[in-house]
């Protein structure tokens, strides 16, 4: 089994568990090892008092995009640091995509940066999470 085909078995295995990241209506839409795609639209009921939507609905796709990257080595990991700067405002109707790329990998901890996109590609968040890997494996004897 590929690096990449076990990234996209584990994908299936959160993906299928993960209630909140579908209830918001997140798509996967790409998981490679050290990589993930997730998008989202923004809905009425994710916007804010501004009329934009929340930050921390942009927060919880990015989070979801970092997770799938950070797990895609069947390595239980969970997050350590997460930081986001909001570079631009995020509209009702936009459809926003997260690609998550890992920086770094070193025994237990590692690095990872999001781009939040909207449908026309201009920048709308820049995330980066520290991981820390944790006991057991997503899918037990996958390799």
């Amino acid at each position: 089994m590929t690096a990449n085909e076990k990234a996209q078995a584990v994908a299936k295995v959160m993906w299928d568990a993960d209630e909140a990241s579908r209830a918001l209506g997140m798509e996967l839409v790409e998981v490679r090892a050290g990589y993930a795609v997730l998008r989202m639209p923004v809905r009425s009921d994710m916007t804010n008092g501004h009329g934009t939507c929340h930050g921390g609905y942009i927060f919880t796709l990015a989070d979801s995009a970092f997770a799938f990257c950070c797990n895609s080595h069947n390595q239980r990991a969970v997050a350590q640091h997460c930081n986001i700067t909001f570079i631009a405002p995020v509209q009702e109707g936009d459809l926003l995509e997260a690609i998550a790329r890992e920086v770094s990998r070193t025994g237990r901890n590692g690095l990872t940066d999001v781009r939040v996109l909207n449908q026309h590609g201009a920048v709308v968040a820049e995330f980066r999470g520290a991981s820390r890997t944790i006991k057991g494996e997503h899918i037990p004897d996958l390799d």
